[in-house]
């Protein structure tokens, strides 16, 4: 019988090839056991570059409409001022922090729709319960996120009528990035349930954003209503006085009643607060428009004021841009009601009870109006 070859080491030959066979599949399926070892383990998300997330967060809150989304691409939005226009400037609220400039140069002509962005934080529908179907008064209140005074004002005073079935009061803001501001809207909403904001930086360069949101709030919430007024915080408004007119006029005419403003020139001067350019606002004369301060229109006509503002170059000047420029577009009339004052006035109480609307108004002196209003003394009419 023949022998088995045999090594210098003594092993046969043959099992040398095996364990050299399974030496080199070892070594190949170490490689494999380490993939499948890290595939087997939690890895990390991959995520945006830092860079990236921190422009897109400037992109949402300078793009973005409403310290007034609360619209993604809005730009920054009381009027007070120190500057003397060569003319009267239209009147504005008072309840906004002044603009920073940081969102697009809207001086070179941006449509709406680009920097508007749609919807609302807080919704608030049950404002006008059935779509406003029994409304017939909502009165929309803009105001600023820091104004919780001047809201709490008007709650103890004239908004006081909203304890009317028929009568709705809301107060609409913009977005803040101020925490505690934030936290202490949330609180006042948990206690009121009156507050709208809109997706925008609440800005005054953005009071016209602040307006598209009512109007898209109302008809989207509550355009079975008869009446909206739109008003500030700081306007004290005779809402007896204002019924009486309504009484006077049906919600199927389409207008707009106010203090009206005719024959008024756009502003060229760059260093002015009402600075209007030529690609934003090209004419020399402003359409005729309602003063800002405090002005009335059907709820139904809600719509297509939204819908067409969309469509304009976008400017700040809120009253102007809706109840004078989209509003004409859209042949609606523009009512001067002689009862909207729309400025400061001596605070008799004749003169406070013969007005629907008086300006610049402190939130203190709002209680003492609210008493002179109710002051028994005989008044010529």
């Amino acid at each position: 019988m023949a022998e088995v070859p045999i090594t210098g080491m003594g092993v046969p030959w043959l099992a040398q090839v095996r364990c050299l066979h399974l030496a080199i599949f070892a070594l190949a399926m170490i490689p494999l056991f380490l993939c499948l070892s890290y595939l087997n383990t939690d890895q990390l998300h991959t995520t945006a570059a830092p860079l990236r997330n921190y422009n897109v967060r400037m992109l949402q809150a300078n793009t973005t409409s409403q310290e007034e989304k609360n619209a993604p691409a809005a730009v920054l939005h009381s009027s007070g001022t120190s500057e003397a226009p060569s003319q009267p400037a239209p009147s504005h609220q008072s309840n906004s922090t002044n603009s920073t400039n940081q969102g697009p140069d809207l001086t070179r002509g941006v449509a709406a729709e680009i920097i508007y962005e749609a919807g609302h934080v807080d919704v608030n529908s049950q404002i006008c319960p059935d779509l406003g179907k029994n409304i017939k008064l909502l009165i929309a209140v803009t105001s600023a996120p820091s104004h919780e005074s001047a809201r709490l004002a008007v709650r103890e005073t004239w908004g006081h009528f909203a304890i009317r079935k028929d009568i709705a009061i809301a107060f609409m803001l913009g977005a803040t990035s101020n925490q505690s501001l934030n936290d202490q809207i949330n609180k006042e909403q948990d206690l009121y349930g009156d507050i709208i904001r809109g997706k925008f930086i609440d800005t005054y360069d953005n009071l016209t954003l602040k307006t598209i949101s009512m109007l898209e709030w109302v008809d989207n919430y509550c355009p079975k209503a008869s009446f909206v007024l739109k008003t500030d915080d700081d306007m004290f408004i005779n809402v007896s006085r204002l019924l009486a007119f309504i009484a006077k006029h049906k919600p199927e005419q389409r207008a707009i009643y106010g203090r009206l403003a005719k024959k008024w020139k756009p502003i060229r001067n760059k260093k002015s607060k009402y600075y209007i350019s030529p690609q934003q606002y090209k004419p020399s004369v402003f359409p005729d428009f309602t003063t800002g301060p405090a002005y009335l229109l059907p709820a139904q006509i809600s719509k297509e004021l939204y819908v067409s503002a969309l469509n304009h170059t976008y400017f700040k000047l809120e009253d102007v841009f809706v109840t004078g420029i989209v509003a004409n577009g859209l042949k609606i009339k523009r009512i001067h009601a002689s009862e909207f004052l729309n400025k400061r006035i001596s605070f008799t109480p004749c003169n406070i009870q013969k007005e629907i609307s008086i300006h610049m108004v402190k939130s203190a002196e709002q209680y003492d109006l609210w008493k002179k209003l109710h002051d028994v003394a005989k008044c010529k009419k």
